[in-house]
C-alpha cells in the first residue's frame, strides 16, 4: 500500500504496486498479498453474544447491593429472604436481556445476507470474486451501480461519476479523472481516486487498488469511531448517582443503628438483624425492575412505530436531548436531484418546485421554454421506463420536470430519432445529441454554463434569434442560482436542413437558458423541526455539502430563520481547533445551526464540543462519515433502509422506515418515561424511607419492631412494585413536548423531589409508629400482634401514597394518577396479594402473621388513611404559603 497515490503518475504507481494495468495480478501473487494484507474487511466493534448481554445486565449498583444483601441473608441462614432477593435480581436481568435480544434480532434483519461480488482483472482475464478477497494491486473494473469495495486510483475513465455522500456528505455525484494531483489533499478533492463504500452512478472506469480493509479511508473513519468513547445515557448516569447515594445512606444508617443499639445495651445479634432489615428497607428492590419494565414498554411502543432501540436506556436518552445534530443528504432531504428553477430569455424565471401541470399551461408557447423541455428529453440518457436504474440523477430529474410540465417524453423521442451523440465527459463538461425530425436535424446540448455559452453565438428573444452580446447578464443569473445553493445546467440548440458531421454539431449554437437543481427537503421535516423548536430542542445541520446548498435547505425547513441566514451558518474551514478556542469563538459556534463542508473528524469534534458545554447530544446519520459522531453522541440515530451497515452498527437507535418524523415520537416517549421514572422513584423512596424511619425509631424507643426483614421484602416486591410499575406505564401529560429539555446537570431527584420524598415518608412513618405505640401501650397486645398491625398499616399507607404523587397544583380527584387505569389495577392486585398472604398459611407463617380482630383492622384503616390526609395537608400548605409545588 502507498500514501498519497493520487499524487503519483499511473506508471509510478503501477511500478510501486508491482502490477500491470491490462493483466492485473496473478492468482498466486494475489494469494500471497492476501496473506500479508489480510481479508478486505473492516473490524466492527465487537457484537456481544448472548452470555455477554445477559452478564451486562448485572452491571448496576443496585444489583450489587441486592447481591450483598443476599450474601448477608445467607450468612444468617435466612434462606427465604435470600431466595426472595435472588428472584428480584433474576426478574430484573431477564427483562433487560430479552429486550436487548429483541433489538439485536431486529438489527440483524436489516443486514444484507449476500456478500458483495466485484469484477476485476486477474492474469489478463475478467473474473468476479468476493470483495473480501481483493488486494492492493488488483485492477478493478467499474460500471454504473457498482459498489466500490476498496480505495483505488483511476487509470482509465469514461465520464465516470461517483456518489460519495456516504463518505463525504456531498449530495451530488462527483466527476472523476485520471490526472496527477498535488500532495496533501483532503479526500473531497482527490478526484482521481475512488473510495471503499461509495457507488458508481454513471460512466465506466478502470482503477488499481491502493488500499484495502482497515487501511482504506472508510477503515480509518471506522477506527476513529471505535476510538470514540461511548457516552453513558443521562438516565444511566443519574440512576448510578442515585444508587451511590443510596449505598452511602444504607451504610451510614445501618452502622448508626447497630452502634446506638449496642451502646444502649441491646443484644448485638438483634441489632445486627435490625441493621440487615434497615439495609434491605433502604434499597428499593423494585427500582431496577420497574425502570427496566418502563423502558422495555417504551421500547415495544417505539418498535410499533418502526423504531429499533438497541439498548433500554436509549429510550429515555432522547427525552433529555437538547441538541440534535443531523446530516443533510438523505436525512433532511430526499437524496435525489429535483429541478428547482428554470431561467430563459434573461428576464423570465420560474420556480417549478411543488407546482402541478395546470400551472405550466401556456408556457409551451414560449419558444425558449419549449426548447429547454425538448432538449431535456432528447439530450438525455435516462430510460423512460426504469427510473430506478443506474441512470444519472440529473437526467432523471429532467425527465420528471418535463412530465410535470405536461410534456410526453415518449412521443417527443419518437418524433425526433437520435442519429448521433457526443457523450458527456469530464473534459468536455457537456453532452450533445443530433436528432432527426420530419423536415430537419436538430442539435441539443446541455452542460456546464461556461462550456455551453462559449459555443453559442445567438440567443432567443420571443421567437427570434438575436446576437448573444451581453453574456455578463447570464453570468450574474447563474451566480444568483448558485448563491441559493442550486446546481446549474445550461441548454442550447441549433437546427440544420442537412445532417451535420460531428465537428459541426457544436457550432453556431443558440443559447436557451439555465436550469437549477436541488436535493429537495423532505416534505414532513419542516413541521417536525417546528415541534422541536417548541420543545426547546435545537436542530443543527452538519454536512459535507456546500455552504450555500446547506443554507438553502436549512432555510426551507426552518433550521435557519430569515433573520439568521447570514450568522447562523458556518463553513468547516472557519471552525479551527474546537478544543482550544476563545470564549467569543465558542459562543459563535454554540449559536450556529448549520456547518458545511465538514469532514468526519470535525463531526466528531463538534459533538464533543457541544457535550463539553453542557449539552446532551443526539446525532442522526446514515453514512460512513457519520460513524465516529454516532458513537460519541449520548444517542446515535441511524437510518435503517438507506443507512450504511457501519452507521447502523454504531447507532443506539435505528429508524427502520427512514422517517425523520419518527424521532419526534421517540423524544415524546423518552420525556414521558423520564417523568414516570421520577414519579415512581419518589414513590419508592418515600415508602422505603418510611420503613427505615419506622424500624430505626422503634428500635431506639424500645418499641416492638414494626417490620421484620422478610416483611420488608414482601412490601418492596409486592406493594411497592405494582403501584410503581403503574406509574411507569402512565401516558404522561399531553403538553410534555411544549416543555423545555431538562438541564444536563439536573439530577434525577431535584431538591423538590427530595422534599416530597421526606414529607411522604414522614407522614407514613408517623402513622406506622403511631399504631405501634397505640397497640403496644394502649391496647397492650403482644409484640407480634403490634408488629402485624404496623405491617398492615404500612401496606395500606404505601398503597395510598400513590395518590400523593400528583403536584399540589393539580386536582386531587382528577389528575394523571387517578386517570391511569394501571394504578387502579395495581391497587386491586396488591390488596388481593396482601389478603392471599394472610390466608395462605405457609406464607403467613413465613411473614410471622397472626389473626387480628375486626376492631384492630378498623384501627389499621384509620391510621393508614391518616397518613394520606397528613401528607396532603402539609403538601398543600407548602403550595399556598411557600409556592412550592411538590
Amino acid at each position: 500500500m502507498t500514501d498519497q497515490p493520487y499524487s503519483l503518475t499511473i506508471k509510478e504507481l503501477v511500478r510501486h504496486l508491482s502490477t500491470h494495468v491490462n493483466l492485473g495480478l496473478t492468482d498466486r501473487e494475489a494469494q500471497k498479498r492476501l496473506a500479508i494484507y489480510k481479508a478486505n474487511i473492516i473490524p466492527e466493534k465487537g457484537v456481544k453474544n448472548k452470555w455477554q448481554i445477559f452478564l451486562s445486565q448485572f452491571v448496576d449498583p443496585i444489583i450489587y447491593i441486592l447481591l450483598g444483601a443476599t450474601i448477608l441473608a445467607m450468612a444468617y441462614r435466612d434462606w427465604a429472604e435470600a431466595t426472595a432477593i435472588v428472584v428480584v435480581i433474576l426478574i430484573t436481568v431477564s427483562i433487560g436481556f430479552v429486550m436487548e435480544q429483541q433489538a439485536l434480532r431486529s438489527l440483524d434483519s436489516l443486514r444484507k445476507i449476500s456478500q458483495t461480488q466485484v469484477l476485476l482483472i486477474r492474469s489478463g482475464t475478467r473474473v468476479k470474486i468476493k470483495a473480501t478477497m481483493v488486494v492492493p494491486g488488483d485492477i478493478l473494473l467499474l460500471y454504473p451501480g457498482d459498489l466500490i469495495v476498496a480505495d483505488a486510483r483511476l487509470i482509465e475513465q469514461d465520464s465516470l461519476l461517483v456518489k460519495e455522500s456516504s463518505l463525504t456528505g456531498e449530495s451530488i455525484s462527483l466527476e472523476k479523472h485520471t490526472k496527477v494531483l498535488p500532495n496533501k489533499l483532503p479526500i473531497t478533492e482527490q478526484h482521481n481516486m475512488v473510495f471503499k463504500g461509495t457507488m458508481v452512478s454513471g460512466g465506466t472506469g478502470k482503477a488499481v487498488v491502493t488500499a484495502t480493509g482497515i487501511k482504506t479511508q472508510l477503515g480509518k473513519i471506522q477506527n476513529l469511531g471505535l476510538q470514540a468513547k461511548q457516552e453513558q445515557t443521562p438516565l444511566e448516569k443519574k440512576l448510578n448517582q442515585l444508587s451511590k447515594r443510596l449505598i452511602a445512606l444504607t451504610f451510614i444508617l445501618t452502622i448508626l443503628i447497630i452502634l446506638t443499639g449496642y451502646i444502649k445495651g441491646q443484644d448485638l445479634f438483634l441489632m445486627l438483624q435490625t441493621g440487615i432489615a434497615l439495609a434491605v428497607a433502604t434499597i428499593p428492590e423494585g427500582l431496577p425492575i420497574v425502570a427496566t419494565i418502563a423502558l422495555a414498554r417504551g421500547m415495544v411502543r417505539l418498535s410499533k412505530k418502526q423504531v429499533i432501540i438497541k439498548n433500554l436506556e436509549a429510550v429515555e436518552a432522547l427525552g433529555a436531548t437538547n441538541i440534535i445534530c443531523t446530516d443533510k443528504t438523505g436525512t433532511l432531504t430526499e437524496d435525489r436531484l429535483q429541478v428547482h428553477s428554470i431561467q430563459w430569455n434573461k428576464e423570465k424565471v420560474l420556480e417549478v418546485v411543488h407546482k402541478n401541470e395546470v400551472e405550466f399551461y401556456g408556457l409551451s408557447q414560449e419558444m425558449a421554454f419549449n426548447e429547454i423541455m425538448v432538449c431535456s428529453i432528447l439530450c438525455n440518457d435516462a430510460p423512460l421506463q426504469d427510473t430506478n436504474g443506474p441512470a444519472d440523477t440529473v437526467d432523471v430529474a429532467l425527465l420528471s420536470m418535463t412530465r410535470n410540465c405536461g410534456y410526453e417524453p415518449m412521443a417527443i423521442r419518437k418524433g425526433f430519432v437520435e442519429v448521433d451523440q457526443i457523450p458527456f465527459s469530464t473534459e468536455r463538461k457537456m453532452m450533445a445529441t443530433l436528432n432527426k425530425g420530419s423536415h430537419k436535424y436538430v442539435t441539443h446540448a446541455k452542460g456546464a454554463f461556461e462550456t455551453i455559452i462559449d459555443r453559442c453565438t445567438t440567443e432567443l428573444k420571443g421567437t427570434q434569434k438575436i446576437v448573444l452580446e451581453d453574456r455578463d447578464i447570464w453570468v450574474k443569473l447563474v451566480d444568483q442560482m448558485a448563491s441559493k445553493g442550486l446546481r446549474t445546467l445550461a441548454f442550447a440548440y441549433s437546427e440544420w436542413s442537412t445532417r451535420p458531421n460531428a465537428a459541426q454539431m457544436l457550432e453556431q449554437l443558440t443559447f436557451l437558458g439555465i436550469v437549477g437543481f436541488i436535493d429537495p427537503a423532505r416534505a414532513d421535516v419542516k413541521e417536525t423541526i417546528a415541534i422541536y423548536k417548541r420543545a426547546g430542542i435545537r436542530v443543527v445541520m452538519i454536512t459535507g455539502d456546500h455552504l450555500e446548498t446547506a443554507k438553502k435547505i436549512a432555510g426551507d425547513i426552518g433550521i435557519l430563520d430569515k433573520s439568521d441566514t447570514m450568522n447562523g451558518a458556518m463553513s468547516a474551514s472557519d471552525l479551527g481547533d474546537l478544543m482550544n478556542i476563545d470564549s467569543k469563538k465558542a459562543s459563535q459556534i454554540l449559536h450556529t445551526n448549520v456547518f458545511a463542508r465538514v469532514v468526519p473528524e470535525q463531526k466528531l469534534n463538534l459533538v464533543k464540543f457541544f457535550q463539553k458545554h453542557g449539552n446532551i447530544v443526539g446525532m442522526i446519520g446514515d453514512g460512513i462519515n457519520d460513524v465516529p459522531a454516532l458513537r460519541k453522541a449520548e444517542i446515535g440515530i441511524a437510518m435503517g433502509l438507506r443507512g450504511t451497515e457501519a452507521a447502523r452498527e454504531a447507532a443506539d437507535m435505528i429508524l427502520k422506515n427512514d422517517k425523520f418524523t419518527a424521532i419526534e415520537t421517540a423524544i415524546h416517549q423518552g420525556r414521558v418515561i423520564y417523568r414516570n421514572i421520577r414519579q415512581f422513584v419518589v414513590y419508592l423512596l418515600s415508602s422505603n424511607f418510611a420503613e427505615v424511619l419506622s424500624i430505626g425509631l422503634a428500635a431506639l424507643w424500645l418499641l416492638p419492631s414494626p417490620l421484620l426483614p422478610l416483611q420488608i421484602l414482601f412490601l418492596n416486591l409486592i406493594t411497592d412494585i405494582f403501584p410503581a410499575l403503574a406509574l411507569g406505564l402512565g401516558k404522561g401529560d399531553k403538553g410534555i413536548m411544549s416543555l423545555l429539555p431538562r438541564k444536563s446537570f439536573e439530577p434525577l431527584m431535584t431538591p423538590n423531589h427530595w422534599y416530597a420524598t421526606l414529607l411522604y415518608g414522614l407522614a407514613i412513618s408517623t402513622g406506622v409508629l403511631g399504631i405501634t405505640a397505640y397497640g403496644y401501650f394502649i391496647l397492650e397486645v403482644t409484640p407480634q400482634t403490634t408488629n402485624n398491625m404496623a405491617f398492615y398499616t404500612l401496606i395500606l399507607a404505601q398503597l395510598l401514597n400513590i395518590f400523593n404523587i400528583p403536584k399540589a397544583g393539580e386536582s386531587f380527584l382528577r389528575n394523571e394518577v387517578t386517570k391511569n387505569y394501571w394504578v387502579w389495577l395495581a391497587l386491586v392486585i396488591c390488596l388481593f396479594l396482601a389478603y392471599a398472604a394472610i390466608a395462605y398459611k405457609p406464607v403467613a407463617n413465613a411473614l410471622s402473621i397472626v389473626p387480628l380482630s375486626w376492631l384492630q383492622y378498623k384501627i389499621i384503616i384509620v391510621f393508614a388513611f391518616s397518613t394520606l390526609v397528613l401528607a396532603q395537608l402539609f403538601k398543600r400548605a407548602l403550595f399556598v404559603i411557600k409556592k412550592v409545588d411538590l
